[in-house]
């Protein structure tokens, strides 16, 4: 009989290899202008759970896929939500001072270089997302159209949007339903689709991540809110 799957250690051991990766795809504090990289480094490895990454190779290896090969796509993800956290607890949005029991990047590094910080992380996402293969049945467009779809105005965005437009304001569930959509559920479903992608995986599969990673997205965030 094979042993009962573990979620605590899976996940303890893919935050391991992501934080590797991590440091490994992005630049070191002492690359010029070095202001902008410990920014960039203190947001990025504060402590996140790496729940989407995790997402990205447990979908590849549910496929049949390989770890090195889902990787990039895992750290692309990462940069992408944290580069999200860090716009959001500007000022201008949410106006947090702390995040992850560590003071919020604007605290430390200032308004104007948190913004870049944001910046620099999306555009590094789509920079390690191309170093990923293509496969037969995904090319290389099909993998940054997943990413740029997921985090632009029509999803990840919107959710931001629709978020800032409805403070002070009675929410109702429709439109709640619509927040939760974009600003958690978009995230979680490009990564179960990217790591599928990354295992070359059939149409069959690649719907069944989308209806996991929907549904996972919904229930991530109202356990979140509890």
């Amino acid at each position: 009989m094979s042993s009962p799957f573990n979620l605590a250690a899976f996940l303890e051991t893919r935050t391991v290899a992501v934080n590797a990766a991590l440091d490994r795809f992005l630049p070191s504090e002492k690359t010029k202008p070095a202001t902008i990289h410990r920014a960039v480094r203190y947001s990025l490895f504060a402590g996140g759970k790496r729940m989407r990454p995790a997402l990205v190779l447990a979908a590849a290896q549910a496929c049949g896929g390989r770890e090195p090969e889902a990787m990039p796509l895992a750290c692309a993800v990462e940069c992408i939500h944290t580069y999200s956290l860090v716009h959001d607890d500007l000022p201008a949005m949410d106006n947090d001072d702390y995040r992850r029991g560590k003071l919020t990047n604007h605290k430390v590094f200032g308004e104007g270089i948190a913004v870049l910080a944001g910046d620099a992380l999306l555009t590094q996402a789509f920079e390690i997302a191309a170093q990923a293969k293509g496969w037969p049945r995904y090319s290389h467009q099909d993998l940054i159209l997943e990413i740029a779809k997921a985090s632009g105005s029509l999803q990840l965005i919107a959710g931001q949007v629709a978020d800032l437009e409805g403070e002070g304001k009675k929410t109702s569930p429709a439109q709640l339903k619509y927040i939760h959509e974009r600003k958690t559920s978009a995230l979680l479903c490009c990564s179960v689709r990217l790591g599928g992608m990354s295992a070359n995986c059939s149409a069959a599969q690649l719907r069944a991540l989308i209806d996991f990673g929907y549904h996972v997205g919904l229930a991530f965030q109202v356990i979140d809110a509890i």
